[in-house]
């Protein structure tokens, strides 16, 4: 799935003139500060789509001829393509905003394509603009927003407390959205709930190792831990599962909710090694080896003869990495030979962590994607 950036035009790509507010002459057409270099950046460094998205209030009617409009337009598109940087696609609502058109933001009509959610990631797409509009685009795309400060249009987002949740950063400065985007990807807030299940999964690829689980399966808590203690990475998940039931769903939708959660953190894989580990424990030896190729597969080979350990079924072990390596899309082969059976399954989710820890490593001097394919 693609991740997408909405960018909005007047105000966050070129300066917004004050008189009219709109860009209608060369005189006008100039960019905001530090935009080309920081989109040049984001356009060789990430991995998004990128999709304009402006209002140009009657476009093609008198008060604003098209003669006035593209010449500009298509200077500011030459320009950033000069940089390596081309959109995707450009939306433009030539409507006024009195005829409430579905197609004006922050109404999605332009863009209902990207609802696909085969081909699209919305949850970790973001709206980029200046108004609160943008903001509120975001929330109706299911998206989150960085608000670009203007003081053109200036909005405390602290009197919105309907956006709290979608705007994730704030700034006037386009060096500090590159350096977001480079940063944040790597960090998920991920929800799953079903019938069965609520999960809640909170993910930073590149953490210290910290872990917050309650699932309400002591030993399956146990295990998770190992994934970020021995993986380096901060993980808080909270299930809510049918468990006067038994424990199927909620070990198998968390290992769902997991993959998920590490398909969004893992969507760039620019300069990430891709592959994975071994390693014994007291009298138990587990080797996984994993692959983060954008495909799954699993291969399992462990036997436990113990119908639980702890309050969990020995069962559900190989349905939580099936599960996990769905949710991923990464391919899987576990095996483990040993006596104990807690240290037998111990082991394999200290290796899956090794594993995990070894295929996430980025090398912050490399853009090389691990694949002949030229994608992941």
């Amino acid at each position: 799935m693609k991740r997408i950036l909405f960018i909005d035009r007047d105000g966050v790509i070129l300066q917004e003139p004050p008189d009219n507010f709109q860009v209608d002459s060369l005189a006008k057409t100039s960019f905001v500060p530090g935009v080309i270099t920081a989109l040049s950046r984001i356009a060789a460094e990430l991995d998004y789509l990128k999709v304009m998205v402006t209002n140009q209030d009657g476009l093609g009617t008198p008060s604003y001829p098209q003669a006035d409009f593209y010449p500009y337009e298509d200077l500011m598109l030459r320009t950033l393509a000069g940089e390596g940087f081309v959109f995707d696609e450009i939306c433009i609502d030539r409507s006024f905003p009195q005829d409430n058109l579905p197609t004006r933001k922050p109404g999605t009509g332009m863009l209902t394509k990207y609802f696909d959610k085969e081909k699209f990631d919305l949850a970790h797409s973001f709206v980029i603009g200046d108004r609160i509009t943008d903001m509120q685009l975001a929330k109706n795309l299911g998206c989150r927003g960085i608000h670009f400060r203007n003081p053109l249009h200036p909005f405390d987002s602290a009197g919105h407390p309907e956006l709290k949740d979608t705007i994730a950063f704030e700034t006037g400065d386009w060096n500090a959205i590159h350096d977001f985007l480079k940063r944040g990807i790597r960090c998920v807030v991920h929800d799953r709930n079903t019938n069965e299940t609520k999960i809640h999964i909170e993910l930073n690829a590149d953490g210290s190792g910290r872990a917050d689980i309650h699932t309400g399966i002591g030993f399956f808590d146990h295990m998770l831990e190992q994934i970020a203690r021995h993986g380096k990475i901060d993980l808080a998940i909270t299930t809510q599962g049918d468990l006067h039931i038994d424990e199927h769903h909620t070990i198998e939708d968390t290992g769902i909710a997991l993959g998920e959660a590490f398909a969004g953190a893992l969507a760039d894989k620019r300069g990430m090694e891709r592959y994975g580990f071994a390693l014994p424990m007291d009298d138990a030896e587990a080797r996984v080896l994993i692959d983060f190729g954008g495909r799954p597969w699993i291969v399992w080979n462990a036997e436990f003869k113990r119908e639980k350990i702890g309050e969990m079924p020995s069962e559900m072990f190989f349905h939580f990495f099936k599960s996990f390596s769905d949710g991923a899309r990464c391919n899987l082969n576990i095996s483990c030979s040993g006596d104990n059976e807690h240290h037998k399954i111990e082991a394999i989710f200290k290796a899956f962590a090794r594993a995990i820890r070894m295929a996430i490593r980025k090398d912050p001097m490399s853009d090389h994607l691990p694949s002949t394919k030229g994608m992941l």
